[in-house]
């Protein structure tokens, strides 16, 4: 039998992992380093905002020139946000103080409203891997069943979300640049004035821009850099809670530990891709512990014996992501659109005398 069939035909009560196996190693990456973080916003927005001028001269030169850079400064950009989220987690600096204040800056940067989002980011992370707890801040994921018994515009809607130009390109710009300029009605007073400040600052961040290089070259250069940013946050986000072999539960059934080693990914990215994402793809050791800053990810991974045994997701083997679309609760796996033809094929054979 095949490790991955071996690891399926396992009970979930025999896959669970006693916290206390865990609780230890990652305890002792929890503490945030203050030179490693200010290192880390150095070399992160200081390329960064280096790029923005080289791109503004590139523009007099050439238009073309602006592609090659735009991409490198989206890397940077996307390792920004996740100084943001870390921020959010209180787990970049000890002070709190320092993390709203990283945080909020990194969110003008990044376009995202820093109290809101770290509110619908606990809630993400208080129900990943949850069916019954598919909320704020997670990917648009039906069940089989609920697919079948929607309406046909809802089943169109979920289509048209999952193809992969509009959940990567369409989808991301939307988010950042329209949807984090909105608090829903459930934001708190301090989350909705998050929203309105952030909102404040990317105006007057843009005017002054606009001044020095020009209107057309800043909507340009904040565009190309953002579809590129946006675009790898919302992957990134999207591979590490949809990958073959996930394991969601209903909420009678859900545990946390194994909701973060089986649920969230290890995506093996390589190492340039890696540093760029921030260490994010270590992902199941973050959700085991989100007050790890991402410098110490693989650490703590490389230190746990029982971190080993998740099975990696490569850059190769994530492609295939892109077709899982539906859970199937009679399998605990995610399916393809194609498995519903081959599901309503067996219900015509059943159905014959």
């Amino acid at each position: 039998m095949s490790e991955t069939s071996r690891h399926s035909s396992l009970t979930h009560a025999e896959r669970q992992i006693n916290p206390m196996a865990w609780k230890a190693v990652v305890a002792r990456y929890q503490q945030p380093s203050l030179w490693r973080s200010v290192f880390q916003i150095v070399n992160s927005v200081v390329p960064y905002v280096a790029l923005w001028f080289l791109m503004d001269w590139s523009l007099a030169v050439s238009g073309w020139l602006i592609l090659p850079l735009a991409i490198l400064a989206g890397g940077f950009l996307a390792r920004i946000f996740i100084i943001h989220h870390d921020c959010g987690h209180g787990s970049f600096f000890k002070s709190r103080t320092a993390n709203d204040v990283v945080g909020f800056v990194t969110g003008v940067l990044t376009f995202t409203p820093y109290h809101f989002w770290r509110f619908e980011h606990a809630v993400h992370h208080a129900g990943s891997g949850d069916l019954d707890r598919r909320d704020l801040g997670s990917v648009w994921t039906m069940t089989v069943q609920e697919y079948l018994e929607a309406p046909w515009w809802t089943r169109f809607a979920y289509r048209v979300m999952r193809n992969p130009v509009v959940l990567l390109v369409v989808v991301p710009s939307f988010l950042f640049l329209v949807a984090h300029r909105f608090a829903s009605a459930r934001a708190s007073s301090r989350d909705r004035h998050s929203v309105y400040w952030t909102n404040a600052a990317i105006l007057a961040t843009a005017g002054l821009l606009s001044l020095v290089m020009g209107l057309k070259a800043y909507l340009v250069i904040q565009l190309s850099v953002m579809t590129v940013a946006s675009t790898a946050e919302v992957w990134l986000f999207y591979v590490q809670h949809q990958f073959e072999g996930v394991n969601w539960q209903r909420h009678g059934k859900w545990d946390y530990t194994t909701a973060a080693l089986e649920g969230s990914s290890f995506y093996k990215l390589p190492r340039l891709l890696q540093w760029f994402s921030g260490n994010i793809g270590f992902h199941h050791i973050h959700h085991l512990n989100p007050r790890i800053p991402n410098y110490n990810l693989e650490k703590c991974h490389n230190d746990g014996p029982m971190f080993q045994q998740v099975k990696a997701v490569t850059l190769r083997s994530s492609v295939k992501s892109l077709s899982l679309h539906l859970w199937d609760e009679s399998q605990d796996r995610l399916v393809g659109f194609a498995y519903l033809r081959t599901l309503r094929k067996r219900q015509r054979l059943c159905q014959l005398p």
